[in-house]
């Protein structure tokens, strides 16, 4: 074999990889593992009672950028009371963006 042959599947190898990472890098978490995400956020602050996702992500932006989210809610009872959170997560971190309670 020579080096050339070598070199070319080399090379193209390489950049078959490359693109197959930078492809995988822009997927989007599925809505279930988002939910689960978020309930463990919320169980470090106290059980919680139900909740529920979109499983759709769709635009969403806040200081001026752009981001693709899920958003759920959280239900949880404090002092016998019940409390309900919204929140906004990004599809594909799954970082909290915001909390608002309802």
């Amino acid at each position: 074999m020579s080096w050339n042959k070598f070199l070319l599947g080399f090379g193209v190898g390489f950049a078959s990889a490359l693109l197959l990472k930078e492809a995988l890098s822009d997927s989007l978490i599925p809505g279930d593992k988002a939910l689960k995400i978020a309930k463990e956020a919320f169980k470090k602050n106290g059980p919680i009672d139900g909740s529920w996702i979109q499983m759709n992500p769709e635009d969403f932006s806040k200081s001026g950028i752009q981001y693709q989210v899920y958003k759920g809610g959280i239900s949880r009872k404090l002092n016998q009371e019940s409390h309900q959170y919204e929140f906004v997560m990004d599809a594909k971190t799954g970082s909290i963006l915001e909390v608002n309670p309802l």
